[in-house]
């Protein structure tokens, strides 16, 4: 599913005095049931090692690592993408364009295995998910997924709460952490669907997407896709928006996107053209969503990615 990377906000780099080592020069912030770890890298370097005793979200804010996980093949990690390592898995980085005038910045959120459990416990008894055995969860499979603006907000606010003097900052991080848990699942499920991977448990919404992505360029009710499913449309739409933060129509326009980036690979293709194959009735409606979306207009697109085959 296309989601365009949102990159949360730097807290800020270590003034040059300050700093303690030139490769993942450490900043903590200690709080009750989580730790927040700042590093900054300042020079190339290979295979630097970093383990956690517990989950750790992390969360690159500049530059470029290269990261290696459970044996594979090393994967680069930028600005707006987030990777779960979970608890004693050792990292192996890479930091192949660190320097001086270009550091890497990342944060690492280690969060106490009691303090999921519980959240995860609440969530299943409050706001239990349809299905057999479908369970609110973190799934260790899907490590790997780009931000959302959504993710982007609750790590900032993370952030500030862990720099904050306030007296309040444990009760207020704890808060967070549900919304951070929340939106984490929220992503890895966005993930596995645009891998064309769900959980047998889920085969509900999975059901319901496979009929979006074959109906995508026809007129979609929601009363149409919810039969799919043997739902009412109201209980659809909460269905996307426990399980993915966004609506129905917000997810329909995401695949449309997706599915007119593909068609403006062909340079001769016209951006009109392109619209209405792609499922949008208004040409103009059409290249003002792909612009909120992507940042730039079709047409630019289409030309950047001609250029980059060229």
């Amino acid at each position: 599913m296309t989601r365009s990377k949102i990159i949360p906000i730097s807290p800020g780099l270590t003034s040059e005095d300050r700093l303690k080592t030139l490769v993942e020069n450490r900043t903590i912030y200690n709080l009750e049931n989580c730790e927040l770890n700042l590093f900054e890298t300042y020079k190339k370097s290979e295979l630097v090692s970093l383990q956690f005793n517990d989950l750790v979200v992390t969360s690159m804010l500049k530059g470029k690592k290269v990261m290696h996980l459970f044996d594979d093949a090393g994967f680069d990690y930028l600005p707006g993408e987030s990777v779960i390592i979970p608890a004693n898995v050792e990292m192996k980085i890479d930091f192949p364009e660190a320097s001086m005038e270009n550091p890497t910045q990342c944060l690492a959120l280690a969060i106490d295995n009691k303090k999921i459990l519980s959240t995860l416990d609440f969530l299943n008894e409050r706001y239990p998910k349809e299905g057999k055995d479908n369970f609110w969860q973190l799934d260790e499979r899907t490590f790997f997924f780009y931000n959302n603006a959504e993710l982007a907000i609750t790590i900032n606010k993370l952030i500030n709460i862990c720099q904050s003097p306030s007296i309040t900052k444990d009760v207020l991080a704890d808060l967070t952490l549900q919304e951070l848990l929340i939106r984490i699942t929220q992503c890895q499920t966005a993930k596995n669907i645009e891998d064309g991977f769900l959980r047998e448990t889920n085969s509900g919404l999975a059901e319901i997407v496979t009929y979006i992505r074959k109906n995508l360029t026809d007129k979609l009710s929601l009363k149409a896709i919810a039969n799919v499913a043997s739902l009412s449309p109201a209980s659809l739409y909460r269905v996307f928006k426990r399980e993915l933060g966004i609506s129905p129509v917000e997810f329909i326009i995401l695949e449309r996107i997706k599915l007119a980036k593909r068609l403006l690979k062909d340079q001769n293709q016209y951006v009109k053209t392109v619209s209405f194959e792609a499922g949008f009735d208004d040409c103009n409606y059409f290249i003002r969503t792909f612009k909120h979306h992507e940042g730039i207009t079709p047409k630019k697109y289409q030309q950047l990615n001609n250029k980059s085959i060229s």
